[in-house]
C-alpha cells in the first residue's frame, strides 16, 4: 500500500515535470501573451506551481484558451 502511494506520487511528479518543461518551452507564449519573452528567472519561479498543477495547465493548453483571457468577454448580462 505504501509503495503504491509512493509510486503514484512519483508518477504524478514525473508527468508534471515533463508537461511543465514542454509548456515552458512551447506553450507559455501562446497560452499567456503577457509571458511572451519572459526570462529564465520567471520560468524557474513558476515551475513548481506548473509541476503541481499540471492537469489544469495541460487542459488549458490543449483547449487553446488563453490563461489571461477575460472570462466575461461574451457575457451580456
Amino acid at each position: 500500500m505504501d509503495e503504491t502511494i509512493l509510486l503514484a506520487v512519483i508518477a504524478y511528479c514525473l508527468a508534471g515535470i515533463v508537461i511543465s518543461v514542454l509548456f515552458l518551452l512551447f506553450g507559455i507564449a501562446r497560452a499567456d501573451h503577457a509571458a511572451k519573452g519572459a526570462g529564465i528567472a520567471f520560468r524557474l519561479t513558476i515551475l513548481p506551481g506548473l509541476i503541481f498543477l499540471w492537469p489544469i495547465i495541460l487542459g488549458r493548453w490543449l483547449s487553446g484558451r488563453q490563461i489571461n483571457q477575460d472570462i466575461h468577454a461574451g457575457d451580456n448580462s
